[in-house]
């Protein structure tokens, strides 16, 4: 092989690495409200987000993966996270078959999320508690449903500012040694915020 074609295919095995790269960390914007009061949702560059909310009902809004996976491993950074009230500053998302909406709530505003509690995980450098929660005809990624909810609670808010990691599977495992088991078909995950009757504003990078 010449080294000019040399050089040229590993300029585009480059390219295609730097390409897919950055498909996997932004093909998915989660925008979602209920219409109530003022939600303003900004898809930057790349991971980048931003979404400044005033008297809102309820919304999320984030960036991450139009698939989801057990074996995600999340880096973000919360540049600014300040919410007036009641938000979440989590990684979420969906299974199907059965039908369940996750959390890893990182912090949060005024209200932290509770349940039934299941037991507790140490993961990147926090402890997290583990509870279910039961929604009833509520909104789902197939409209009005029954449906639980998973939750993983940082037992202290993680800063923001900082680089930070969510290694997904060791919440996967500790929820299953509970008795805990997600659904076979995965739908999307993505780093959220979300606002319940608050205000505030935030401004993330995923990866």
């Amino acid at each position: 092989m010449s080294k000019l074609r040399k050089k040229l295919l590993t300029v585009f095995c480059i390219a295609t690495m730097a390409l897919a790269t950055n498909v996997q960390a932004t093909d998915y914007w989660q925008n979602w409200t209920d219409g109530g009061g003022y939600v303003n949702a900004v898809n930057g560059q790349g991971g980048n987000y931003s979404v400044s909310w005033s008297n809102c009902g309820n919304f999320v809004v984030g960036k991450g993966w139009n698939y989801g996976t057990p074996n995600r491993v999340v880096g973000y950074n919360a540049g600014a996270f300040q919410p007036s009230g009641n938000g979440y500053l989590s990684f979420y998302g969906w299974t199907r078959n059965s039908l369940i909406e996750y959390y890893i709530v990182d912090t949060w505003g005024t209200y932290r999320p509770t349940g039934t509690y299941k037991g507790s995980v140490y993961s990147d450098g926090g402890n997290y508690d583990i509870y279910t929660t039961m929604r009833y005809n509520q909104p789902s990624i197939d409209g009005t449903q029954t449906f639980q909810q998973y939750w993983s609670v940082r037992q202290s808010k993680r800063p923001t500012g900082t680089n930070s990691q969510i290694t997904f599977q060791n919440h996967v495992n500790a929820w299953q040694r509970c008795g805990m088991y997600l659904g076979s078909n995965w739908s999307y995950q993505a780093l959220c915020v979300e606002g319940y009757q608050s205000s505030g504003y935030a401004n993330v990078t995923v990866w």
